[in-house]
């Protein structure tokens, strides 16, 4: 089955279109370094539409338990997003923390970096496969690059997966 991830919302306008067009998950983008950025609180009453509609995903970056324990009690997301450094006995705490499911984005730039998918066997619901950054750039990813997605390959995983990045 395919599913379709739409995150970085931040008005209602954008957040309408991806659930009128069917996205299974929307997800806000908690990370001040983001262009996306939206405060917990903010993202809490933006997203109250979308419940029951489609999963909503709050994203971080190597965030702090006290920002996934307001962003656990303000939203309430489905699933945390993972898009940082954490190492999975991060994921560990920060599920135990807010609750959520976990998604762990992972940067991919050659073959050999799918290789971390498998640490993540049993501490992530989901795997997100984005294009590995420049070296010094402030985003860890979610800027709409895309890797040679012929990489993928035969490849099989044990967790459903989300490929990042536009088609180019």
């Amino acid at each position: 089955m395919t599913a379709i991830k739409i995150c970085g919302l931040t008005t209602p306008e954008t957040l309408d279109a991806a659930l009128d067009a069917g996205a299974d998950f929307v997800g806000a983008v908690v990370f001040p370094q983001s262009p996306r950025h939206i405060v917990p609180d903010r993202a809490a009453r933006l997203f109250e539409r979308a419940r029951g509609r489609a999963k909503i995903v709050a994203v971080t970056v190597d965030a702090e338990d006290a920002l996934l324990d307001e962003i656990a009690r303000t939203l309430k997301p489905d699933f945390i997003q993972l898009h940082g450094a954490e190492t999975p006995v991060r994921a560990e705490r920060a599920r135990a923390v807010t609750g959520a499911g976990m998604i762990k984005a992972l940067p991919i730039r050659r073959g050999d970096d799918f290789a971390a998918a498998d640490e993540w066997d049993y501490h992530a619901d989901h795997l997100m496969f984005d294009a590995k950054p420049p070296e010094g750039a402030v985003l860890p990813g979610g800027v709409g690059h895309r890797f040679d997605w012929t990489l993928l390959g035969d490849r099989v995983f044990r967790h459903p997966w989300f490929l990042a990045g536009a088609e180019s």
